[in-house]
């Protein structure tokens, strides 16, 4: 998505019209045009006055993305009872199915076991509750995954 966009996107989901935002960052309608059409660029004090009319930081206005903030929004305006409501695997297993089927190869309870011992510690350790130490847990899990790199080894170790 490019800026123009995600300034348009912006704009539109704090409905405000272009006259509105000209009149607020004391410039003429057709420079919000401009800017929403890719035409020119707000500098750099016009962009933090645009983040903070949107209620965006600089870089979610930059990469604005209407879908990922509504469903951010959703998440966030959730009720504890509904989200108790629903039943995660079945949803995500939707989207990712071997989320439904796994447990016939994988076996869950040796995996169950390793896994309440490091709820476990964590709550010892830390004094998480249930919820909490799950979270984290769930947290630290998503960061592995996302950096790739086995823990306790540099990238200097083991030939790389």
């Amino acid at each position: 998505m490019n800026l123009g966009n995600s300034l348009y996107n912006a704009r539109k989901k704090s409905g405000l019209s272009q006259e509105e935002v000209a009149e607020k960052l004391g410039v003429s309608r057709q420079t919000i045009s401009k800017w929403e059409l890719d035409e020119t660029l707000p500098d750099i004090r016009q962009s933090k006055k645009l983040s903070n009319l949107y209620h965006l930081t600089l870089d979610e206005l930059i990469d604005f993305d209407i879908d990922v903030k509504e469903i951010e929004q959703i998440i966030e305006n959730t009720s504890e009872e509904t989200v108790q409501k629903i039943d995660w695997t079945s949803t995500w297993g939707k989207k990712y199915p071997i989320l439904t089927t796994y447990q016939e190869k994988v076996a869950v309870d040796a995996y169950a076991i390793r896994i309440r011992e490091l709820l476990d510690s964590l709550k010892t350790r830390y004094g998480y509750n249930d919820l909490d130490a799950m979270l984290v847990l769930k947290d630290i899990l998503s960061h592995v995954w996302n950096v790739k790199e086995p823990y306790g080894h540099s990238q200097s170790e083991g030939g790389r």
